[in-house]
């Protein structure tokens, strides 16, 4: 589900993405929709994949906006 590159860079498939943000695949789909949500790279003809860095600053915002550090 997790595959680390020899550059560093961390790509998340869908699974993982679901698991670490607690959300369901539609509701991750409606949300890059809305560009609520970072945008998956495409990894192949049929493949997708989300950059962990991006997924980890999506959480990292969410926290802030839950707590009431920033404008949502």
């Amino acid at each position: 589900m997790l595959n680390q590159t020899h550059s560093g860079v961390a790509v998340l498939r869908l699974p993982m993405v679901k698991s670490r943000v607690a959300l369901s695949r539609s509701s991750i789909y409606a949300a890059i929709a809305k560009n609520a949500f970072p945008a998956p790279i495409k990894l192949g003809e049929r493949a997708v994949g989300w950059l962990e860095s991006d997924v980890e600053a999506w959480l990292a915002s969410r926290i802030q906006v839950s707590r009431g550090r920033v404008a949502a």
